[in-house]
């Protein structure tokens, strides 16, 4: 603990721990946002906090997006108001957090998280390996600046006046599309490993370099990620997953030594016969997705990402005799218990990446009468989906996948008139071809 409070001393008093170019205020001509693509509700907070007398910005990666043209998902608030003066004056609100502690400003769906300036790196509690473990004390905005993790991060927007505060020159990083860390990177990574996984995410997503003092420590300090609780790793890496550049990440996270614990499949994913095509199809359709502003689920995510492993496993159950569809309900259990050994993968995920993978051979078996139960399914849409998937990678027909998914996106009429097309003697789709019986040659005798 000493050697490194004096490490972290050393840093800040001879290395550019802050780098900080002083304060810059961008007009709404210089950073260009257009606050119709900001949150009322977010700007109803700053407002209410301002009428309050409390200072109150839009904060961190929606003025990332903003300015440079994307949509948030979600928008934070920075206050200097404390979490029990923030509560009062909502209708909705609730104060949650152990480590630091927020306040959820809730507005039907959509929730504005709104936190109190942090205090500067004095305040922190950590651990043995540098981690914080406690960060409960405020500060001002400066402070809080100096606490965010990456330039194009530290920025605050005033809804209000249409102003961009920033300390850390992060507005001229994010037009040369760079990533640098504010203060001393193995310090940062450090008291957050979780900050190179971030590192990795800004850069694929932005189509960004890291900057170079930024990236060196990356791969030196990778074993720490082991540190970080396990339900924590689970939400960055579908927050990598679904940013819309997947391949671009995982290909980073390689290079870095980043993925072993994160994705641990995919060394032995890729070392299967096309399994590394499998994995690009996949995300890339998942990118595609969510460029056109659709969701992607964890649990299609994940059914995808460990597919080879569970295929590769049901067919050599198959060759041992064993039958097709309990086959494939030990190769997935073997293959999930497997993987949840070095990752954590919730069990309502794992319930439906089950489902999802269960009714692939019922596409190519099922008989008519039972389509009907099979469409009501909660998986089905996201199990037709799949087969699509499946049948991109030449594993089935792709008219009997198409026809699925025809059917998945018909009303219930259409439906009808496609099965009981399905059954007629001149199609094929989705049937197997029936057995002949020849006719006795002699009457049976009746029963005496």
């Amino acid at each position: 603990m000493l050697k490194q409070t004096i490490k972290t001393f050393v840093a800040r008093l001879l290395g550019p721990s802050t780098r900080q170019t002083g304060l810059k205020r961008y007009t709404q001509e210089q950073h260009g946002i257009d606050k119709r693509m900001v949150s009322r509700h977010a700007v109803k907070v700053c407002e209410v906090l301002r009428d309050h007398g409390y200072e109150a910005y839009i904060v961190g990666g929606a003025v990332r997006d903003l300015i440079i043209g994307l949509e948030p998902k979600d928008f934070d608030v920075a206050t200097n108001a404390t979490p029990e003066q923030i509560r009062p004056l909502f209708r909705r609100a609730r104060i949650i957090g152990r480590r630091f502690r927020l306040v959820h400003v809730v507005f039907g769906q959509e929730i504005i998280e709104t936190s109190t300036f942090r205090a500067g790196d004095d305040a922190k509690q950590t651990d043995e390996h540098g981690r914080i473990l406690r960060d409960n004390e405020f500060g001002s905005l400066e402070d809080d600046a100096a606490r965010r993790d990456f330039t194009l991060n530290a920025l605050y927007y005033d809804p209000l006046s249409e102003t961009v505060v920033d300390y850390y020159n992060g507005v001229q990083d994010l037009k040369n599309n760079l990533v640098r860390i504010i203060g001393v990177a193995e310090t940062r990574y450090r008291e957050d490993p979780v900050r190179m996984l971030r590192a990795i995410r800004f850069a694929a997503k932005l189509d960004a370099q890291i900057e170079s003092s930024t990236n060196a420590p990356i791969k030196k300090l990778a074993p720490l990620i082991e540190n970080v609780p396990e339900s924590r790793l689970f939400d960055e890496t579908i927050k990598l997953l679904s940013c819309g550049h997947a391949m671009n990440c995982l290909t980073r996270l390689q290079a870095h030594g980043l993925h072993s614990k994160l994705l641990p499949m995919l060394d032995p994913v890729i070392a299967l016969p096309d399994g590394k095509e499998f994995l690009s199809m996949a995300l890339a359709r998942t990118d595609s997705r969510i460029r056109t502003g659709k969701s992607s689920s964890p649990s299609f995510i994940y059914a995808s990402l460990l597919w080879k492993l569970v295929r590769h496993n049901w067919q050599a159950r198959i060759e041992q005799g064993e039958p097709t569809q309990p086959a494939l309900v030990s190769a997935a259990d073997e293959v999930i218990e497997q993987q949840s050994r070095i990752m954590s993968i919730q069990k309502r995920f794992q319930s439906d990446m089950r489902e999802i993978w269960f009714m692939q051979p019922r596409f190519e078996r099922i008989n008519n009468r039972a389509i009907w139960r099979m469409i009501e399914q909660a998986r089905f849409r996201a199990a037709v989906d799949f087969l699509q998937l499946r049948a991109e990678a030449k594993e089935v027909d792709s008219v009997m996948a198409q026809w699925w998914m025809d059917l998945a996106n018909a009303n219930d009429d259409t439906r009808l008139q496609m099965i009981e097309q399905r059954s007629s003697p001149r199609s094929t789709v989705g049937t197997r071809r029936r057995r002949t019986r020849k006719r006795p040659t002699h009457k049976l005798q009746s029963p005496s």
